[in-house]
């Protein structure tokens, strides 16, 4: 993963040193913004391959830096919150971010994640047509339909607004329905973690996909939770 370009968002001068050296030190290029403005000024300019967001941040807050990027963008983005409230990672993640770390952490922790979110976009670039041969293309379920070459889906022929994530854990249990999988598989399946990661990223994931696809999200005919388990798709 080295050559990596990294962009880093945090108005802390110490931290922000800090996590450069760290990142500089593991082969990665890094580029900086301290407020929220610059980070999308520079995300624009420099294209980085990923994103380390700070949620507080002057001008305008990582929520809003996230939500207007992930318009314009599908870069992976890590968002870093000193806020312990449930609802501060659940909103993060909902305005299409990847994955969120509370602070404290640890730089060996911050490190795996970058990697496992790197590597998944590798992986997806480098998938072979032989690859992808052994599944269909594309599928219908109900009123659903997936397309998965073009990672797009319609729900009673209206596109749906999913963020790349979203796409990917639809595609994953649609292509293999009826199975139960755990949280921490789907994260290694999908979020493509080798480590136990926070489960909470799986749930929101989940519920909001119910909200885009499920006629009736409270009770969900196709996105089903095993209790004690985990989830799976039927149709």
């Amino acid at each position: 993963m080295a050559g990596r370009t990294i962009l880093i968002v945090e108005d802390d001068k110490t931290l922000l040193d800090v996590l450069k050296y760290n990142l500089i030190k593991e082969g990665y290029t890094v580029v900086t913004a301290v407020d929220g403005v610059q980070a999308i000024e520079v995300a624009q300019s420099e294209k980085p391959d990923l994103i380390v967001l700070d949620i507080m941040l002057p001008k305008l807050d990582g929520f809003e830096v996230c939500r207007i990027l992930r318009k314009e963008m599908t870069v992976p983005i890590l968002m870093l919150t000193a806020k312990t409230e449930e609802i501060d990672k659940v909103v993060g993640l909902e305005l299409g971010a990847d994955d969120y770390l509370t602070k404290p952490f640890s730089m060996r922790e911050l490190l795996a994640r970058i990697r496992a979110m790197l590597r998944r976009v590798e992986m997806m670039k480098q998938e072979t047509p032989s690859k992808q041969e052994v599944v269909p293309q594309a599928m219908k379920i109900a009123n659903l339909e997936i397309d998965f070459a073009r990672h797009q889906a319609w729900r009673g022929g209206l596109a749906l607004d999913l963020s790349p994530r979203e796409f990917e854990l639809l595609a994953f249990l649609v292509r293999n329905r009826e199975q139960v999988f755990s949280r921490d598989h789907l994260l290694e399946k999908v979020w493509g973690y080798d480590y136990a990661g926070d489960t909470r990223t799986v749930d929101v994931h989940i519920r909001w996909l119910r909200q885009k696809i499920e006629d009736d999200p409270s009770h969900p005919a196709h996105l089903l939770t095993a209790r004690g388990v985990g989830y799976k798709f039927e149709g």
